[in-house]
């Protein structure tokens, strides 16, 4: 006959949470083990004569839950196979916020040990009541401890979370929905409910959570759920849902009339601001644009869903899906220590999704790119098939020819053909020393912007406009202008 280990729940409190069912397996003269004594229902189990083991020691052993869960069920396999049938009792009920059961559930039958769960009051039993939660308008149940950013908060939902038994942990608690709720908003802690002489139901705002003195291992936070329509605010879905309002059909008249092609130049504009906040330095011009870019993004996902049947679900699955594929070094098996090597494996995904489907590899350099770019684009794919200069000496030389050239044209079509080999050539030189030619030429368009409006400035200062000074005088000032560059350099240095 193959092993067996009964898992049953003490219940949320004293010896009255405690089922009819559940108290007859402990009554059964089967070895008992407690994953913990410190449950208020241990004490009234010695007065009854049931006599059990517990797994406290292992609580001592280690200080990662997870290594605790781990050796627990490690030793009740163990266990299993030297007393044939066990019993392991468990706070609440086994299948809430139950590691070890879960655990057990997936490496037993691999054992070949039954794993019989039974029943038991949970702690969420006596949550909706004490705290009036109707489950079905929607809840969470959460792990404080394991609380992370990555954590979807559900604002129009009850939020329930457990293990809250510290005020270091219910620091990350305060911290994770603060980045949801207003520092002010009203959450719960509920301590020990449903023991009698014990609970505890204390309200208090969001931003004093952590500085109670009422946690302990059977404490949890309760989140309402929120009313105020700014709580939702920072949630994607609401971003969605304001954007189909405003395509619908008593939403905005401007709105409903975009289609993709209409948006075009509006994705182009807010990538630039974007890019001039970034370059600017400005932390809140970047805040501010970056949203624009992403609103775009979000008007397009609404279109193409009226328009062809895809909405952003699709495009976001799609893209986590070539995150992935992409990713091999670290989703996968692939080795990638440097740069270098993650480039290489990236070009070569690329490669097997793109195989056969191209006549040639500048086929996917969209032809709406800048000249710069498209430029810049082609000569990295003719590289990395070979047709490349051997150094920057040889590109070095073809500009000199280059410019021999443009000086002998003698047509305006001779010209700007030649002037076009010069800046073809320039961005080649740009590539070998591992420059953005298209953030180099915006630096020098800056550094302009600001030694001219010097001139200008003194110009002004002067009383004269500036066409009635002579070149020679405008250079005078445009050397002060280079000297002032100079010198703020050399007090931030």
């Amino acid at each position: 006959m193959n092993p067996k280990i009964t898992v049953v729940g003490l219940g949320y409190g004293n010896e009255d949470s405690l089922s009819i069912g559940t108290w007859k397996i402990l009554q059964s003269g089967d070895p008992i083990l407690l994953r913990t004594e410190d449950h208020p229902i241990s004490p009234w189990l010695g007065k009854q004569g049931i006599e059990f083991s517990t797994f406290d020691h292992i609580y001592e052993r280690h200080d990662k839950f997870d290594s605790v869960y781990r050796q627990i069920a490690d030793e009740l396999l163990q266990l299993s196979e030297e007393h044939n049938h066990i019993i392991y009792a468990v706070p609440g009920h086994p299948m809430v916020a139950e590691r070890t059961v879960q655990l057990l559930l997936q490496e037993g039958p691999a054992a070949s040990v039954k794993i019989d769960i039974q029943g038991g009051g949970s702690f969420l039993d006596i949550a909706f009541a004490r705290l009036g939660i109707d489950p079905v308008e929607g809840f969470q149940l959460l792990d404080g401890t394991d609380l992370t950013e990555g954590y979807v908060l559900v604002p129009n939902q009850h939020i329930l979370i457990g293990q809250v038994y510290s005020s270091l942990v219910a620091s990350d608690v305060k911290l994770t929905l603060m980045q949801v709720y207003p520092d002010d908003y009203e959450v719960v802690l509920a301590d020990a409910l449903g023991v009698t002489g014990k609970e505890k139901i204390i309200r208090v705002p969001l931003y004093e959570l952590d500085r109670q003195n009422c946690f302990t291992n059977l404490t949890s936070v309760y989140v309402p759920p929120a009313r105020e329509e700014s709580v939702f605010y920072k949630q994607f879905s609401f971003l969605v849902q304001i954007m189909k309002k405003l395509r619908g059909p008593e939403g905005c008249p401007w709105d409903r009339e975009q289609t993709h092609e209409s948006l075009r130049p509006y994705l182009i504009e807010e990538a630039y601001e974007f890019i001039d906040a970034i370059n600017q330095e400005d932390d809140q011009a970047m805040l501010e644009e970056l949203g624009d870019v992403l609103l775009q993004v979000i008007f397009h996902a609404v279109v193409a869903e009226e328009r062809y049947g895809f909405e952003i679900g699709d495009v976001i699955q799609t893209l986590n899906e070539k995150l992935i594929r992409r990713h091999p070094h670290v989703f996968g098996t692939v080795d990638a220590n440097t740069s270098e090597e993650v480039i290489q494996t990236w070009d070569a995904v690329k490669q097997e999704e793109g195989k056969n489907t191209k006549d040639s590899i500048l086929d996917n350099i969209p032809k709406s790119f800048p000249a710069i770019l498209i430029a810049y684009e082609q000569q990295k794919k003719a590289a990395k098939v070979g047709f490349d200069w051997d150094s920057v000496d040889g590109v070095l030389d073809k500009m000199k020819e280059e410019l021999t050239e443009l000086a002998e044209a003698s047509t305006p079509t001779e010209r700007e053909k030649e002037l076009g080999d010069v800046l073809f050539t320039v961005i080649n030189i740009a590539r070998f020393y591992k420059i953005d030619p298209e953030l180099a030429l915006y630096q020098t368009t800056r550094k302009f912007d600001q030694r001219f409006r010097h001139v200008e400035k003194r110009a002004k200062e002067s009383g004269q406009p500036m066409g009635n000074y002579t070149l020679e005088q405008l250079e005078i000032w445009w050397q002060e202008a280079k000297q002032k560059e100079r010198d703020e350099n050399n007090e931030i240095g």
